[in-house]
């Protein structure tokens, strides 16, 4: 059990909740790609493949290896960032944190910050304190990343197809939250 509360509007999605808001999630993922987020899609993106990304973590999420923590805008899931843990014996003190999306609708109001901020509650109360991470070069959480506390590590070249089908370099970036 889990013991970790976030400051409202951030919370956790319990696996069941993440089941019964595929369809919300799913949007709010091609939302962010049709805006050009680097977030692993290349457009254009159906919308049953980006239901299908979520339900591919549902195992993840169940068994424990991953969390999903989401921000509301009023009652609409705004935003959602994820940690998963490294599952290797000799890392049991770090997690990556992956997949932070702001729907473009709610951005430019502190929501993506707000996950952050709560992201290292949550990685702190599973005893993970050393977080990793990785942006497009470029892409505007670049910007952000160090104003959470992270330090940028360096950028590899050509790491992955962005959106568009170019390839994009990735920023990586650490925080130590001892």
């Amino acid at each position: 059990m889990i013991r970790f509360r976030p400051e409202p509007p951030v919370f956790l999605l319990s696996p069941e909740e993440v089941r019964s808001s595929l369809e919300t999630l799913a949007d709010l993922l091609k939302a962010c790609v049709e805006d050009g987020a680097g977030i692993g899609f290349i457009l254009p993106l159906q919308r049953e493949k980006a239901k299908a990304f979520w339900e591919g973590h549902l195992s993840t999420l169940d068994s424990g290896k991953s969390f999903l923590l989401a921000v509301r805008d009023g009652e609409e899931i705004a935003g959602v960032v994820m940690l998963a843990l490294a599952p290797q014996n000799n890392g049991q003190h770090r997690a990556e944190v992956a997949k932070l999306m702001v729907h473009p609708n709610h951005r430019r109001q502190g929501l993506a910050r707000k996950l952050m901020a709560a992201i290292d509650g949550l990685a702190l109360s599973l005893d993970r304190w050393l977080l990793v991470l990785d942006t497009v070069t470029g892409d505007r959480a670049e910007q952000l990343y160090p104003t959470c506390g992270y330090r940028k590590v360096g950028v590899i070249p050509d790491y992955a197809y962005g959106s568009h089908g170019d390839l994009d370099a990735t920023t990586v970036f650490y925080r130590d939250l001892r």
